[in-house]
């Protein structure tokens, strides 16, 4: 077993479902270089999206590539064989090969890593080609830490922060609700196999979503805390953008749609995707439908029917005087 220690080394407990949880710094073993580390994700998956968007917003492009899983099929209950690599770059539209091994299945980095991994084999998945290990493969830690990792190899004036001092205690405060409410929310009430659980879960997506909506009118926007893009709006954004698309019809969250109902999240959306670049660069609706919404869920959607809406993906039209917009709340 391996344990932390302050300069990052990988946390990974050899054999158990535990997961990597090493850092790049200066300071550690996984020293930030261009080329040296390789990121495992699948565009469907918000967790891994929240990654890639960092990986878009801090140029990271070419210090950072890529290999892209299909969005299906993901595998049975327990996850086995889990994702898989498209065997030409042409066999499905925006994932890739495993451009390191000519992998077929994801497990098979994960069991590269760690023959005894007893884990799930989920994106993302930050790669060290140097020691062939694992660096990384929990999402909430790399975007904590990824947007100023390579701060010492790229110029000076690029300085990007998502986690800034003088909002670290707001950001400390909402990133738990934001987490458990609304991005886990939605699968709480998606994946309810009873009416009761059901009931339960969904008024707790829709009190996220009336909180959401009224602190960024109070904040002003353009984003979450106001003039500052910051971590809460890459959380935030995975979940959303999914949402009138796939959890309002897959998974029930239907008492409001965020187009209609939520003026002020949706202006939020809306400038975020047309606006910042990376947004709409790092999404994809085939992959996001694709699989959550059809073909990997068949307990949920049997015959695998893709559904064509809504339309358009996002709406066109920001409104830049925040104070015209209408605050939208859901009783629940």
């Amino acid at each position: 077993m391996t344990a932390t220690t302050p300069s990052g080394s990988a946390i990974h407990q050899v054999g158990t479902t535990g997961g990597w949880h090493g850092v790049i710094s200066e300071n550690g073993p996984f020293k930030p270089a261009a080329g040296r580390y390789h990121l495992y994700i699948g565009l469907f998956c918000p967790f891994a999206h929240r990654v890639n968007l960092v990986r878009h917003l801090r140029g990271l492009t070419d210090i950072l590539p890529v290999s892209i899983v299909k969005p299906y099929p993901k595998g049975d209950a327990n996850g086995w064989p889990g994702w898989r690599f498209p065997q030409t770059d042409d066999e499905y539209e925006g994932a890739t090969v495993d451009h390191l091994y000519g992998s077929t299945f994801m497990h098979e980095i994960y069991f590269k890593a760690d023959p005894s991994y007893k884990g799930r084999y989920s994106v993302p998945v930050l790669w060290d080609k140097k020691t062939e290990t694992i660096v990384n493969n929990e999402s909430a830690e790399l975007l904590r830490w990824l947007p100023t990792a390579f701060d010492s190899i790229l110029p000076p004036d690029s300085a990007f922060n998502l986690y800034p001092k003088t909002l670290a205690p707001q950001i400390d405060e909402l990133s738990p609700w934001l987490q458990s409410d609304l991005n886990a929310g939605v699968y709480k009430a998606g994946f309810a196999d009873l009416q009761d659980s059901y009931d339960r879960a969904v008024p707790i997506v829709f009190r996220a979503l009336n909180r959401l909506e009224a602190l960024i009118s109070q904040d002003g926007g353009p984003f979450i805390l106001g003039q500052q893009l910051t971590e809460l709006d890459l959380r935030a954004y995975a979940t959303i953008i999914r949402f009138d698309a796939i959890y309002v019809q897959h998974f029930k969250c239907n008492l409001g749609i965020i187009r209609h109902d939520y003026p002020v999240i949706h202006n939020w959306l809306k400038n975020l995707y047309w606006n910042v670049r990376g947004f709409r660069e790092s999404t994809d609706f085939r992959h996001i439908k694709e699989n959550l919404d059809t073909k990997s869920h068949s307990d949920i959607n049997p015959k695998a029917i893709t559904p064509m809406g809504p339309i358009p993906n996002v709406e066109s039209g920001v409104e830049e005087d925040w104070s015209k917009l209408r605050v939208g709340h859901i009783d629940v």
